[in-house]
Formats: structure tokens, C-alpha cells, sequence
């Protein structure tokens, strides 16, 4: 069974291409442009969470979700890589309890390196 990725980010084009490449990898894609998919994380049941840190127009931001998957006894092992382009991203990946992070603009083959590497 195909490892199911989900993604969560306000840019469209951001969602469109990870869900290209991942597709293209062998993997099964969620796509969530507002942080509510968050909410449904047990019903969704993914392998990695790949999360930005600013969701426009969503209730929650990226560290907020972050803190709730991680502070939840059912989510907490579920792998969480901040995705965003904040200049402090180490702080906030580390301040949340992110297990790991990587910086917009980023290379599409570390970002699959990285999902595979919490994948294996």
C-alpha cells in the first residue's frame, strides 16, 4: 500500500507541484490549502505531514497544527517537516516540535529525500 502524504499549504502552485511529484514517486497525496485538515489528521491516517508555517485565511498556523499533532497521543510519532520560507525556520520547526524542516524556495528531490527518509 502506497504511503499517503498530506499536505498542508496555502499556495495552489505549491500544492499542485507536490502533488505531481509525489504522485509520481508512488505515493498517495492529500492536498489541504487551509489548516482544517489538521482537524481530520485520524480520519486521514498519514504516513508524514508536510506543513507550512503561514496558511492564509486558515484558524490556525502552521506551528499551532504542528503543536497539536505532537501534543496528542495518537499523532504524536506521525513525522511533521515544516515546509515554508520564514527566515527563522530552525526556531520554529524546533519551538514546535517539528522533526524536521525545509526552506522555500527548496530542491524537489531533497524534499523527497527528506518525506522518504521518515518513510523507510
Amino acid at each position: 500500500m502506497a504511503k499517503r502524504v498530506l499536505v498542508i499549504d496555502d499556495d495552489e502552485d505549491i500544492l499542485e507541484i507536490l502533488n505531481v511529484i509525489f504522485q509520481e514517486n508512488g505515493y498517495e497525496i492529500v492536498l489541504s490549502n487551509t489548516g482544517e485538515a489538521a482537524d481530520h489528521i485520524n480520519v486521514i491516517q498519514p504516513d508524514i505531514v508536510l506543513l507550512d508555517v503561514r496558511i492564509v485565511g486558515s484558524a490556525k498556523n502552521g506551528p499551532e497544527i504542528c503543536r497539536e499533532i505532537k501534543s496528542q497521543v495518537t499523532t504524536r510519532q506521525l513525522p511533521v517537516v515544516l515546509v515554508s520560507g520564514e527566515s527563522d525556520l530552525a526556531v520554529i520547526a524546533r519551538e514546535c516540535g517539528a522533526d524536521a524542516y525545509i526552506a522555500k524556495p527548496f530542491d524537489i528531490f531533497d524534499l523527497v529525500a527528506q518525506v522518504e527518509e521518515y518513510l523507510v
